[in-house]
């Protein structure tokens, strides 16, 4: 028989992130790397593990996770965002708690288009008088 999971999608930014919490003993796994090895930055790490922590879960469940677009601090928002997801999933006891710290919420601020006329988003070309 296979073991239970729960399933939880989170974005951020252009990132995507897959993640799935198997019953174990708090190992996460990255784009099959070790956690330490994909985020070797202590900030991102701490965003990751907010959900688990906030709901003493860190040592009950094993993340696996797929994430791809983006940069460091969407994916590492993209990964909470599915955590936090997958853990309503498990226990939806745990909804008001990581609700109102607002885990559950997308993030909805996305990169400004460019527009014409204008070298970025908003960044003009240089005005001159004469």
């Amino acid at each position: 028989m296979d073991k239970v999971q729960y399933w939880g999608t989170g974005r951020r930014k252009k990132a995507v992130a897959r993640v799935r919490l198997i019953p174990g003993n708090g190992r996460i796994i990255i784009n099959n790397r070790a956690f330490e090895d994909y985020f070797p930055n202590q900030t991102s790490r701490l965003v990751v593990e907010q959900p688990l922590v906030l709901t003493d879960m860190s040592g009950r469940f094993d993340v696996v996770c797929r994430v791809h677009g983006g940069g460091i601090s969407g994916q590492a928002g993209a990964v909470k965002l599915g955590i936090a997801r997958a853990l309503v999933r498990a226990n939806p006891d745990l909804r008001p708690i990581l609700r109102s710290k607002g885990y559950l919420t997308r993030d909805p601020r996305m990169k400004e288009r460019k527009k014409y006329g204008l070298h970025k988003a908003r960044k003009a070309p240089q005005y001159s008088k004469r």
